[in-house]
């Protein structure tokens, strides 16, 4: 399958530039994909469209994160992270720059494995979301590059997505996509269709073994060494959490465990017990209990039990 992306600007006409090439390669007798991705709908910020195509019925969905080709139709993007220019890209893959650098230049500076080619850029313009007719020639490079698609498939294409434009305008599009063409006709078949890895066929991570360690290791343990046990951070509370121990299953890891201070115990005989010197009453206890065995009561109602339960 061909994964195509175009990066550009705002109104440099990349969505333009994957319409044309999913266009041109529909009438070439592919299935194919095509659509632009962005987020403000601003002039000059940063977008990218993509292209798949494939004889066979196309599955994949989303962005393309393992490309054949990358078109660039302005370099001011390749150096910058948030338009993800050569992200996903590898030995496998041709970048394409519209820049007045050399090829040379560019891989010096990406120390990247790809091939970079250099889609001459014809002229400046002070307004980069101005660089007249590139999504036209991008897409006409990239058209060469496969070696699939005919010049007169490109231009039926072209003349069909451009067909509510002026005719002059068309004509104009059409003279500089060719140009592209013919230039890139040189490297016609460098961009070869990619295979998706397998789902089995991967380098296994070496795993790290997490031995379990003892509850008062691994949680909080409020009466261990240099903690505030003297703190009576239970004089806080408002809401008491009270266990119903013949609702309660024994499965004192949980609430023990989700205790933020730790003001859960586990008796010997594998129940929980909670220590109310120390005990907030967040009553995320109450939340997590599986079995709804841990109640709330307001705290000065507990307080008039435990004064009537000593009387």
């Amino acid at each position: 399958m061909f994964r195509i992306r175009f990066h550009g600007r705002g109104g440099q006409g990349m969505k333009t530039a994957s319409r044309i090439l999913g266009t041109a390669f529909f009438n070439a007798g592919y299935e194919v994909q095509d659509a632009p991705r962005y987020g403000a709908e601003r002039r000059g910020a940063p977008i990218f469209a993509y292209v798949r195509a494939d004889k066979s019925a196309i599955n994949e969905r989303g962005v393309i994160d393992r490309p054949d080709l990358v078109c660039v139709a302005d370099d001011t993007l390749v150096g910058m992270p948030a338009a993800g220019v050569v992200q996903g890209m590898d030995a496998h893959t041709v970048l394409l720059i519209n820049s007045h650098e050399t090829a040379a230049t560019w891989q010096q500076r990406l120390n990247t494995e790809a091939r970079v080619l250099i889609l001459t850029a014809t002229e400046d313009v002070e307004d980069r979301a101005e660089l007249p007719y590139i999504g036209s020639r991008c897409a006409a490079a990239a058209a060469a590059l496969t070696n699939v698609i005919e010049r007169e498939t490109l231009v039926a294409a072209l003349t069909e997505e451009l067909g509510h434009l002026p005719a002059d305008v068309i004509t104009q599009n059409r003279d500089i996509a060719l140009r592209a063409f013919d230039d890139m006709k040189q490297h016609a078949g460098l961009v070869t269709p990619g295979s998706m890895p397998s789902a089995s066929d991967y380098d296994r991570p070496e795993w790290i073994e997490m031995p379990f360690d003892n509850a008062a290791i691994s949680n909080l343990a409020i009466h261990a060494g240099a903690t505030s046990v003297l703190v009576r951070t239970g004089l806080w509370r408002t809401m008491r959490p009270v266990i119903n121990y013949p609702k309660c299953s024994g499965c004192a890891w949980i609430c023990s465990t989700y205790c933020p201070d730790g003001a859960i115990n586990v008796r010997a005989d594998g129940y929980p017990e909670i220590d109310y010197d120390h005990c907030k009453g967040c009553l995320v206890c109450v939340a997590q209990c599986p079995p709804h065995a841990i109640e709330s009561i307001p705290e000065h109602v507990a307080r008039e039990q435990e004064a009537e339960a000593s009387a």
